[in-house]
């Protein structure tokens, strides 16, 4: 399905469905504030969009300034239960801030947190969490089901439409991919606000970025999702490219796009050695197109006839190839840079 969404903004950013936004969080202890702008700098770098940090006592602040005074892209400030800390860093310049209303106390603390918001135009994301799942939810569906999430994410958001806020963002993140996936489907289903998705501790490197690809892809290729976060156990740079590929492999991405064959007995140079250099030179190439790296030249050309430039390797040479035709032939040296060459010229 096609889903519409009522438009956000997030900083200079609008969440509005037309393009999608790559999100990641920073990982060192919020009292270093040094390494924490240096992490902040690296994931911009990357191509990071949007950047969340924790904020678990008012000493962490003081990390608002310094990181905005660093980066140009969104900051958010990730909360829980306190709302002093969601009006500290409204004051002190936060571009979002996650949150849950029915987590913080009365409603005049929820009003008090929207009218900090409202004022300046910060958005509220609600985030839900399977982890940590109202008791009486529990107790009601027997488990953290979609349904569950959906009925508490829905909660949140009328008490914050109740004190007639409407800039909201929602997450209902499960460390179950099917779960998550059918949970984002019904909510999809309820409402017409930015959705950012995740699959929450989704665990180490490997295994990680397989359920991330799995939960968000299936639902950024139902047309569901504003923003993603891969969640790793792992230097977030890392959740940066691996959700960057996702976007790639559902035809959301830009960049470079890696096509390249599993090898075979045919095979007469380093295919696996290529393929890795090309990733790895290209990664930060900003150009939309399709490059082939390719075992041989017998079916290597005509498999990777649709990609805009190609490789395909022989008996310790290979053939450059431009949209399916052969352009020049090289040594297994000079196949990186030759390649590399081309690229530029596109």
């Amino acid at each position: 399905m096609e889903r519409k969404c009522v438009p956000v903004k997030v900083g200079n950013l609008t969440l509005d469905g037309n393009k999608i936004y790559v999100q990641s969080m920073l990982s060192v202890n919020s009292n270093d504030v040094e390494k924490s702008v240096e992490q902040a700098v690296a994931l911009e770098k990357a191509g990071c969009e949007i950047v969340r940090i924790a904020i678990p006592d008012m000493n962490a602040i003081k990390l608002i300034p310094a990181i905005k005074n660093e980066i140009s892209i969104p900051l958010v400030a990730d909360i829980h239960f306190d709302y002093k800390l969601a009006l500290a860093s409204a004051e002190a310049g936060i571009d979002k801030i996650r949150i849950n209303p029915g987590n913080i106390g009365s409603m005049d603390r929820v009003r008090e947190v929207v009218k900090a918001c409202k004022s300046r135009n910060i958005p509220i994301r609600i985030g839900v969490n399977a982890g940590s799942l109202e008791k009486e939810l529990l107790q009601k569906y027997g488990h953290p089901s979609p349904e569950a999430l959906v009925e508490s994410a829905m909660g949140h958001v009328r008490i914050l439409e109740s004190c007639d806020f409407n800039d909201i963002v929602i997450s209902i993140k499960s460390s179950d991919v099917p779960n998550m996936i059918n949970a984002y489907r019904l909510l999809a289903q309820q409402c017409n606000y930015p959705l950012h998705l995740g699959v929450t501790e989704a665990g180490t490197e490997r295994m990680g970025v397989i359920k991330s690809a799995v939960g968000i892809g299936s639902l950024l290729v139902d047309g569901i999702g504003e923003t993603i976060r891969v969640s790793l156990t792992d230097d977030p740079v890392k959740e940066v490219y691996a959700a960057k590929d996702i976007l790639k492999a559902v035809g959301k991405g830009s960049g470079v796009k890696i096509v390249s064959c599993p090898t075979c007995g045919r095979t007469r140079i380093d295919l696996i050695g290529l393929a890795k250099k090309v990733e790895e030179a290209t990664k930060n190439i900003d150009k939309n197109i399709t490059v082939a790296v390719m075992g041989c030249v017998v079916n290597g050309i005509g498999e990777a006839g649709e990609a805009d430039i190609g490789i395909a390797g022989g008996d310790g040479c290979a053939v450059i190839f431009k949209n399916g035709n052969k352009i020049c032939k090289v040594s297994e040296e000079e196949a990186l840079p030759a390649l590399l060459k081309e690229i530029e010229l596109l």
